[in-house]
């Protein structure tokens, strides 16, 4: 699995100082977790799944989720389940797993894990862990142990990834002890805990909101507070991959004025591409990558092929960043400050786990040579999108 695999050789050498690296299931769980990008959820009811997946790889998806629990019907649950055993069943006998993305199976409970796996037989090979919703701590434990005995013994490691987005999370007066009580439960299970997922839309709903086209969910205050909160518990140190909440439009009417600068399109005679992002609301999206990058979260969860290519881009490292970390990483051991040479303040302490951090996501999304060629990394994404999903409207996954 490599970003942006649709480029081609001579794309990929202009637009990257450093092109992306690859990640396979047996990398080490931290380059996995950091290599989940755009997380595109689909749900199990569809008739092809291994299809789907294929139409995602064919448009950068490097994860997809197939979801048993708030995506289906209650009473569609059975056949969604034998939905999912039989899709990874045709991806096995047709060999075919090393060309997907990686593939997760929200579920509902502990048992559903087991059954899965137990149905699966040979093809759980082919799937890459659960998705665990409702990430509570007895809940969390019976999931995670569930998940242990059904990876016992593969190929490649079983991966868990708990979403935090009930009440006790949600309140300020639970938050903290719930928290904790997650974190000793993650604690003791940390080989099969690949990152932790974040419910926004469950988190909003708990309050009675949903954030609109124009707001991110770093603007919706009581849902900013939980999200902080929970990134100070588990992302420091650099501890877990905590990613960010899924962003939930499609085209539609807005109020306020567009959040994209005109200059950097124009510049690269791209503001049709502009113009495009702005009217099917991923200036919204993009914005709100930002601030979860800002706020220490990497990686989202998507609803809609469209906004797979732009998570996965703005999650590159620019070059200015890069030339700063290594700059911190080779000179931490002295100390002291340096001035950047892209005009920031590099103080060797404090900046050493951003260094580390950049290193790392650059060796998985890649340098992008200047803020052009991000321009153009997103023209080219959303001319892959146009070759996969042709049409006037690109229907959500």
């Amino acid at each position: 699995m490599r970003h942006f695999g649709y480029l081609t050789d001579d794309e990929r050498q202009r637009l990257f100082a450093v092109p992306p690296g690859s990640v396979t299931p047996a990398s080490p769980r931290s380059d996995l977790a950091l290599a989940l990008g755009a997380t595109l959820y689909t749900p199990a009811t569809r008739g092809a799944l291994d299809v789907d997946a294929a139409r995602a790889a064919a448009i950068g998806t490097t994860s997809t989720v197939w979801c048993l629990e708030d995506a289906i019907p209650h009473a569609e649950v059975a056949a969604a389940e034998a939905n999912v055993v039989a899709a990874l069943q045709r991806i096995r006998a047709a060999g075919r797993a090393d060309e997907l993305p990686l593939l997760f199976v929200r579920v509902r409970s502990a048992e559903q894990v087991t059954r899965l796996a137990e149905e699966a037989g040979p093809a759980l090979g082919c799937l890459t862990g659960f998705s665990l919703p409702k990430a509570t701590g007895p809940d969390l434990r019976g999931m995670l142990e569930a998940v242990a005995r059904a990876g016992a013994g593969g190929e490649h490691p079983l991966y868990a990834m708990p979403i935090l987005e009930t009440a006790d999370v949600a309140w300020a007066e639970t938050r903290a002890a719930a928290l904790a009580e997650v974190a000793a439960v993650v604690a003791d299970f940390a080989e099969q805990v690949l990152c932790l997922r974040v419910g926004g839309t469950d988190l909003s709903g708990l309050f009675g909101l949903r954030r609109d086209r124009d707001t991110t969910i770093w603007d919706v205050a009581v849902v900013r507070d939980c999200l902080a909160d929970i990134v100070n518990r588990f992302a420091r140190n650099a501890e877990h991959v905590v990613s960010g909440a899924v962003w939930e439009h499609i085209p539609g009417p807005r109020l306020f004025k567009p959040q994209l600068r005109q200059s950097p399109f124009l510049d690269q005679h791209e503001g049709a591409l502009r113009r495009e992002l702005i009217d099917d609301d991923i200036d919204g999206l993009i914005r709100e990558v930002v601030l979860d990058k800002a706020n220490g979260m990497h990686g989202k969860t998507v609803i809609h092929p469209a906004h797979v290519s732009v998570v996965n881009s703005l999650l590159t490292v620019a070059r200015a960043e890069y030339d700063d970390a290594l700059e911190i990483m080779t000179a931490r051991s002295d100390g002291g400050v340096r001035a950047s040479a892209h005009g920031r303040m590099n103080e060797m302490g404090p900046h050493a786990l951003w260094a580390e951090l950049v290193s790392r996501r650059a060796a998985v999304y890649g340098v992008v040579a200047d803020q052009s060629a991000l321009v153009d990394l997103l023209a080219a994404g959303q001319r892959r999108l146009a070759t996969v999903f042709p049409g006037p409207a690109v229907q959500p996954a």
